[in-house]
């Protein structure tokens, strides 16, 4: 039986000076008639394995709006928001902008326009709109969901004389078999890149259900995050423990996480490793390198028995408005197109997307996949997206920090409380 996606299953310089300015002027066409054009800022317009989305999605808007001009504007990731937040600061720039789910987009939702009665017919096709509300109001269009799945490496479980098709279940069989794994093949546990501080944001969304209780974590999610608590603690002691002990390749600090992390792991150089539901360190390119039957997905081993494991996932990214933008009903019905279903069909068969429209059938992508769709019904949001910016930003120094041992657990914690609470 077939499952259905998902749920059965820079331009530097000031402004990005080519993608500002009037977003919505009018311009002759060459034929003298009036030709509308819409600004789009993104990361992912000027990637390969997306250029067959961006066409569908063109072709779609393109047959409702044939005067209109569209253009993309791929900015490098690293200043995105930076840029946005300049754009933002002087009230004019692109009409349609590209965003992570969560607080990078709720810190901005002031320059957003609500798209709630433009996406009307779209709420029940598509999943993760919770990443991209504030307050009961739709600011962005889910374009895939984004979780953290732990992938394993399943020759190199059975190359240690492990069961590959039964991964451990609780932390202490897992760091058991690290060590079996490590004897055996001499492959590390866990492949890390924390660089940039993102690792943290990965283990803490992975390994968060198997800490807290189901309790714990809804109140997380809702805003009544207790720091202090033992279990919260608990998972940066594990976090620092991992380093510690040698779970983790050498240098984690110092490797970046896209891509250096992830070629660890597909190199076969590390048994384990907290990866990406989509677009980039995820099944579809672990599957190339590995092999699809050697993918495989565990649950989060259990750390406290009163946990429930969970995949933490959420809206992925998402297209949204800008409130400046002189014709709000086109950049909306160009958000509609970037959202539609065949454009979302050829992100997830090109570049492996977990896309947010229900109707698409991933039922041949394999074993890892199959996995993950499967626990999508049960799946929780992300600890870490429900995060501000701001905290965010501060967790990953002290999670550097955490990992060089020059900051305690404790001190940790309590920086992290304060800059939520401020937040």
């Amino acid at each position: 039986m077939k499952q259905r996606a998902l749920w059965s299953a820079v331009l530097v310089g000031g402004l990005a000076l080519a993608g500002c300015g009037s977003a919505s002027d009018s311009e002759s066409s060459s034929s003298g008639e009036s030709t509308d054009t819409l600004v789009v800022w993104d990361w992912k317009s000027g990637e390969e394995n997306a250029a067959g989305y961006y066409e569908q999605a063109k072709a779609d808007f393109a047959e409702k709006h044939p005067d209109v001009t569209v253009e993309f504007v791929a900015q490098p990731f690293d200043q995105y928001y930076t840029l946005l937040g300049t754009a933002i600061q002087a009230g004019e720039g692109p009409d349609v902008v590209l965003f992570n789910g969560g607080g990078q987009i709720r810190d901005r939702v002031d320059a957003l326009l609500p798209l709630d009665d433009y996406v009307a017919d779209d709420r029940e096709r598509l999943a993760g709109w919770e990443a991209f509300s504030q307050d009961g109001q739709v600011f962005a269009v889910p374009l895939t969901l984004q979780g953290h799945p732990i992938y394993y490496n399943k020759a190199l479980y059975e190359q240690a004389g492990l069961d590959p098709e039964n991964p451990p279940a609780t932390w202490d069989d897992f760091v058991a078999d690290c060590g079996t794994i490590k004897t055996a093949t001499g492959a590390d546990c866990i492949a890390l890149g924390n660089k940039e501080g993102y690792g943290i944001e990965f283990f803490l969304s992975a390994m968060g259900s198997a800490v807290l209780t189901p309790q714990e974590y809804d109140a997380w999610i809702a805003g009544d995050r207790d720091w202090s608590s033992p279990h919260v603690k608990q998972i940066f002691e594990l976090w620092k423990a991992a380093g510690d002990t040698g779970l983790n390749n050498e240098g984690a600090n110092s490797t970046a996480m896209f891509n250096d992390s992830f070629a660890i792991f597909q190199a076969g150089e590390a048994a384990n490793m907290i990866g990406l539901m989509s677009d980039i360190g995820h099944w579809k390119d672990f599957n190339e390198f590995l092999g699809a039957e050697n993918v495989g997905v565990m649950t989060a081993p259990v750390v406290n028995p009163e946990a429930t494991p969970s995949l933490p996932y959420d809206g992925g990214i998402g297209y949204a408005v800008m409130n400046w933008t002189s014709d709000p009903d086109l950049a909306a019905d160009l958000v509609r197109s970037l959202s539609s279903t065949e454009a979302l069909e050829a992100f997830y068969a090109d570049a492996g997307a977990i896309v947010s429209d229900t109707t698409i059938d991933v039922s041949d992508a394999g074993p890892a996949v199959s996995t993950i769709v499967g626990e999508i019904q049960t799946g929780k949001q992300a600890l870490h997206v429900a995060l501000s910016s701001q905290t965010l930003e501060l967790i990953h120094r002290l999670s550097q920090q955490l990992l060089s041992g020059s900051v305690t657990v404790d001190d940790a914690v309590a920086q992290l409380a304060a800059s939520d609470q401020a937040g």
